[in-house]
């Protein structure tokens, strides 16, 4: 049995990835400023209330575990990391500083660093389809119908120099994977690294500002009705590949295990576009809605997808959930939340 600490372990992917080490055995601490409470059943062996932008909480979180998974962030979906962005960053400086240090002076076996694809430089995604970037794969590829690219080419680790991340919040993630890098040369901190792209799944962030596409899109066709329209926001072009919760857990738990040391992607390669994206959620509704769209609200960079390349050679990982297996178990979770927010709404008033 091993001891760890799970920090933001109130959220989303940090719940999920305590739940699985707690189930497998190992005592979890999981340390957290709040906790969103979606997972009903336990799921840690410890329970710790701590805002790790101050150092001796950080002392305290790591005290007598061996492994730590650092996912705690001041983060949140697209409408909000590019409105917040001193803020974002500030709090993720502190936070990750301060871990970092923290871990180096209990002696900590193993670091885990929660990256994201928004370290990713803005010149490789200005396209939708990268088409404008890479036009001889289109000229090999032309049966393809601009909506579905399984496959399509990605961003590769290499990819990240030389550096222009997607706002505040991608310069600090970048800059993060480069500190926890010279702390394992100078002090020999076992650091283990994933750039996460766009997981999703049940039990997670779904309303208030702080939620990500999927979860956006499902909570508005949940509340919807028939005949109604919903809004998209941009013009529906942008792409994305999206990656399950649950294929994201079992990435970071192999690269945690193995001997890799520099970043890997966890995502999926499959490229869709946000209006495909809201076909499938609505397809999986069985309503008929149709959508409109609002080009002046944040939709962040045209196109992004994961190459999975490496993390494939490295750990022999690949996602195994399909985005329509994913999608309709997290709309039926958020549907049941719409519903339950419904009633006891009826109920107050």
């Amino acid at each position: 049995m091993a001891r760890i600490c799970v920090t933001g372990g109130g959220g989303f992917i940090g719940s999920h990835l305590a739940k699985k080490l707690y189930d497998d055995g190992h005592f979890v601490r999981v340390a957290d400023i709040k906790y969103d409470n979606y997972l009903k059943d336990r799921y840690y062996s410890q329970k710790a209330v701590l805002d790790l932008r101050i150092l001796s909480n950080c002392y305290e979180a790591v005290m007598g575990v061996d492994y730590v998974y650092n996912l705690a962030a001041n983060m949140g979906g697209i409408g909000y990391i590019t409105a917040v962005n001193a803020e974002v960053m500030r709090d993720n400086v502190l936070i990750n500083t301060n871990m970092l240090e923290a871990a180096r002076v209990a002696g900590i076996k193993r670091y885990f660093y929660s990256s994201s694809a928004c370290i990713y430089p803005n010149y490789k995604q200005r396209s939708a389809d990268l088409r404008d970037l890479i036009p001889e794969f289109y000229s090999k590829n032309a049966h393809m119908d601009g909506v579905l690219h399984p496959g399509f080419p990605g961003l590769k680790e290499s990819d990240d120099m030389p550096a222009d991340p997607n706002e505040a919040y991608g310069w600090e993630k970048l800059f993060t994977e480069q500190m926890a890098m010279f702390y394992q040369k100078d002090y020999g901190l076992d650091v283990r690294i994933a750039r996460f792209h766009n997981i999703y799944g049940p039990q997670g962030t779904y309303d208030g500002g702080r939620e990500k596409a999927p979860a956006a899109l499902c909570r508005k066709i949940a509340k919807a009705k028939n005949q109604d329209i919903i809004e998209i926001w941009g013009d529906g072009t942008a792409t994305r590949s999206f990656c399950y919760i649950d294929d994201c857990v079992r990435g970071i738990m192999m690269l945690m295990d193995s001997e890799y040391s520099k970043p890997l992607n966890i995502g999926s390669d499959r490229l869709v576009t946000i209006d495909a994206l809201a076909d499938i959620i609505i397809g999986i509704s069985g309503k008929k809605i149709t959508k409109t769209h609002l080009p002046a609200m944040p939709e962040g960079v045209k196109g992004r997808n994961a190459d999975l390349t490496l993390v494939k050679q490295v750990l022999g990982w690949e996602p195994k959930v399909s985005l329509e297996e994913g999608l309709a178990i997290t709309y039926k979770w958020i549907k049941e939340q719409v519903a339950q927010a419904w009633v006891e709404k009826q109920v107050r008033s």
